[in-house]
């Protein structure tokens, strides 16, 4: 499998990584095994975080014994010192180590302070003296942020958003970290579930050598599929280019990544998958979204207050409210005009 330098952290990792959120969702033993059939299949790159559940456990229990191997970075979103050396020793102790690669500042809103000596940036200095971390990054959903941690200086690595519907201020990111010898990680590489191409999705991170996606791995068939692409390793050529413009064309405008920062919502509606229905049926398998729990899910929005508060969190500036409101009638109506094949 081809390597990638995450910048000048100097680690190499496999050009096919692993995301371990989705790992959270699946019992022990197939996680365990999800897991060591991706080291198994040559990739030695594994993301997680403590926010993740059982995440690093499981990681614990399926790589402990080829931890020299592979290449572990974790995540925290304490605000404080205590709170990042606190998450970083249970980390090690969940993934039963005494050191972890990479250390990321989760989901960042602002760069961390470095001048701040109770803040979580010291907290990440300790531990790296401690010799618990090898190497500091940052994630966030915020383009602007990205930016400012990049100019920053402060950081190895920034992991973000990124695919072949990215805005080209996105795309624009992984150059810039290029400039600064950051390594740059690349999540979402599907979009939250609505890229479906995965040929295209493969084509489209190579064309960016410095990239390197994390795929989020559940499921052995999907897991085969990204090592079976990683073997062939295609480039980009027209039909896959002509097959992505028509992909940006459609989903470009008013899109919801499903990034969560609308969340939570007072009134309880579950807005990261709501705002985003219309394309789920109609880029995924539709049945299971015409159950009564989603038909629950959809007929919470008409409980919004108007409050305001995810648009003003969203870091793409959606009209998240009208957005809503037009998920629900686009829902209704699909419902009305498949509920005979249900």
């Amino acid at each position: 499998m081809r390597m990638i330098s995450l910048g000048k952290t100097g680690l190499l990792v496999t050009s096919t990584a692993m995301g371990c959120l989705p790992v959270q969702r699946c019992d022990e033993d197939y996680a365990v095994k999800l897991l060591r059939a991706a080291y198994e299949g040559s990739i030695n790159y594994f993301d997680t975080a403590n926010a993740y559940t059982d995440s690093e456990k499981k990681i614990g229990l399926a790589l402990s014994d080829v931890r020299d191997k592979i290449i572990i970075s974790t995540k925290s979103a304490a605000k404080d010192r205590e709170g990042v050396l606190s998450h970083i020793e249970n980390s090690l102790r969940m993934m039963k180590t005494d050191y972890i690669d990479l250390f990321q500042f989760h989901q960042v809103t602002e760069v961390p302070d470095p001048n701040d000596p109770n803040g979580a940036f010291a907290g990440a200095l300790e531990a790296k003296r401690r010799g618990w971390i090898g190497h500091i990054g940052v994630t966030s959903h915020r383009v602007n942020v990205a930016e400012d941690c990049i100019a920053s200086g402060l950081f190895e690595t920034l992991q973000f958003p990124f695919s072949y519907i990215s805005s080209d201020r996105d795309l624009a990111l992984a150059d810039k970290c290029r400039e600064a010898d950051m390594g740059y990680i690349a999540m979402k590489g599907l979009a939250g579930g609505m890229l479906t191409n995965a040929r295209a999705c493969h084509a489209f991170m190579k064309s960016h050598d410095n990239v390197v996606p994390i795929w989020g791995i559940q499921k052995m068939e999907e897991l085969e599929q990204w090592l079976s692409l990683a073997r062939e390793d295609p480039d980009m050529d027209e039909e896959l280019a002509a097959f992505i413009r028509r992909e940006r064309q459609e989903l470009s405008g008013s899109f919801c990544r499903s990034c969560g920062y609308c969340m939570p919502c007072p009134a309880g509606i579950e807005i990261y998958n709501c705002a985003r229905m219309n394309m789920l049926l109609r880029r995924s398998p539709w049945q299971q979204y015409m159950t009564d729990q989603w038909r629950e899910k959809m007929e919470k929005i008409n409980d919004c207050i108007g409050c305001r508060s995810c648009a003003s969190r969203c870091p793409y500036q959606l009209d998240t409210p009208n957005l809503l409101k037009y998920m629900l009638k686009d829902y209704r109506e699909f419902y009305e005009a498949h509920k005979y094949l249900l």
